[in-house]
């Protein structure tokens, strides 16, 4: 007898809609499984025959093969051994359900006929309310997470037999409510504020004007000046998610198993900060069954890459494709998957190997050859992509021993808020454009025009500082975010010479 049963899978961070077909017929007892599998997915029918056994039912002794539809797309992880375990016991006439074909099922069996829980459950979820599922039944470790979802009945299931008597109508349950509001409520909380920086005053206007306008940072300055710090503070300053980028940061967390525990909803801003060891697939994703890598989970949040020159140079290099287009694309013979990564860049790194090149209190130990070898590990190219440059000298005692708190991160967050409402309003029906960074050159030519004065002063600064095209629309894009900032329609030309300053990167010397 042939049943089926809907399921989900994973295709990138992306859900896809999967039936899984079952048939059982007359024959030698065995037991295929086809339609792409991998490994997780062939040991299935262990776990599968265990479960069944020892939930109380009886396993068909016969031929049986199940089909894993569309067959064309790889199929990975554990999500398949509850839909086969009802699909056979359906193919079998044990469960004899009216409502089997109004259900997605999700969801990993253990040798006892108990479910546990699935990594991947939120896009999985919402690819079956895609396909016009009324419900999907899941772990109930997963449940909450999957009630983000909205328009579809989420049932947590416990057992195998649990399924079962909710299929047959036996013992009915009840779907799984969230308070979205609430949840953003109670974890919008950060541990670090940027009243605990002493001094560094012009680092904090640096990196307001990022949050502000979504810019890339490039801070350079001697160990222990701070860089970290401040970096660390940059997602308090930063505007709430918003529905919408939750579910898209929540949809790469839950894919990779990083979803904290007990936390249905990524509400805060993400701040990723890898080694400097990383690889290019874990920095951007990759492997043999592609997975997202840290740009993508710093996606709509901030990633922190500190001591940059020390990372592999290659490695960087990779990120120019996601900083310019805010996705990573992955290409294989099989596939190409994209993979979500828009973030602001935060880099950090000394001013020479020692650590010591322009501070006025310690000697530097490293030679000019040496001082431009360690600079030169970070390509042209990649720093005509950060938009904002800047020094953090060290602190001086007096800003350290100063006992009044600096400005609190919610008064700053006030102002980037304002600003990004006024940017919100500009960039009304224009998709995949959120804020300034973002804009292309169509965009500035429309909202960032210049008075004959600014013109002048930005083709001096051109011409002194030898900034490439790119540079020149970075600054604009600058002076429009710091004009935004002070709630002005007309880039003056104080806000252009800010924006200059940003740009302009000291020659090396002894």
């Amino acid at each position: 007898m042939l049943a089926k049963v809907m399921s989900s899978a994973v295709n990138g961070v992306d859900g896809l809609a999967v039936e899984v077909e079952i048939d059982i017929a007359f024959g030698l007892p065995t037991f295929t499984t086809v339609g792409l599998p991998e490994g997780a997915v062939r040991e299935s029918k262990e776990r599968v025959k265990a479960a069944i056994k020892n939930a109380g039912y009886e396993f068909p002794n016969r031929r049986i093969t199940v089909n894993l539809a569309p067959a064309d797309v790889k199929k990975v992880g554990t999500g398949y051994d509850l839909p086969m375990a009802l699909g056979i016991l359906a193919a079998s006439e044990t469960l004899i359900s009216p409502i089997l074909d109004q259900y997605a099922v999700i969801g990993e069996l253990s040798l006892d006929g108990g479910v546990r829980s699935t990594q991947g459950i939120l896009p999985m979820v919402m690819a079956a309310r895609r396909a016009g599922m009324r419900g999907v039944l899941v772990p109930r470790e997963n449940a909450h997470e999957a009630a983000v979802v909205a328009g579809i009945d989420v049932i947590g299931i416990s057992t195998l037999p649990e399924a079962v008597e909710f299929l047959n109508g036996v013992s009915p349950l009840t779907a799984t409510q969230v308070d979205i509001p609430k949840l953003f409520q109670e974890n919008t909380v950060h541990e670090v504020d940027f009243q605990e920086v002493k001094g560094q005053a012009h680092a904090k206007r640096a990196l307001e004007i990022a949050a502000a306008g979504g810019h890339n940072v490039l801070m350079k300055g001697p160990p222990g000046s701070g860089k970290t710090m401040v970096a660390r503070r940059l997602p308090t300053i930063m505007p709430d998610l918003s529905f919408e980028e939750a579910l898209e940061t929540t949809k790469i967390y839950s894919v990779m198993g990083l979803l904290p525990e007990k936390k249905s909803l990524m509400t805060t801003r993400p701040f990723r900060a890898p080694h400097h060891t990383i690889s290019d697939a874990g920095l951007i994703g990759g492997g043999q069954n592609p997975r997202p890598g840290e740009v993508s989970l710093a996606h709509n949040g901030v990633l922190f890459l500190d001591e940059l020159p020390e990372f592999k140079k290659h490695v960087l290099e990779v990120m120019r494709q996601p900083m310019e287009d805010g996705t990573v694309t992955i290409a294989r013979a099989a596939n190409s998957l994209a993979f979500p990564a828009r973030f602001i860049l935060v880099a950090a790194m000394n001013p020479c190997p020692c650590g010591n090149l322009g501070d006025p209190t310690r000697q530097c130990t490293c030679t000019a050859v040496q001082v431009q070898r360690y600079e030169s590990r970070i390509s042209g190219p990649l720093q005509d992509r950060i938009d904002l440059h800047l020094e953090v000298p060290a602190v001086p005692y007096k800003d350290l021993a100063d006992s009044q708190a600096g400005e609190p991160s919610a008064t700053i967050r006030a102002r980037v808020v304002a600003a990004r409402r006024v940017q919100e309003a500009r960039f009304i029906g224009r998709k995949k454009i959120y804020c300034n960074a973002q804009m292309g050159p169509r965009d500035i030519k429309q909202f960032c025009q210049l008075d004959r004065g600014s013109q002048q002063m930005l083709e001096k600064a051109m011409q002194r500082l030898h900034l490439s095209a790119r540079a020149f629309h970075r600054i604009i894009k600058i002076a429009r975010t710091i004009a935004d900032l002070e709630n002005t329609d007309m880039i003056r030309q104080n806000h252009l010479a800010e924006a200059i300053q940003y740009r302009r990167q000291e020659p090396t010397g002894r």
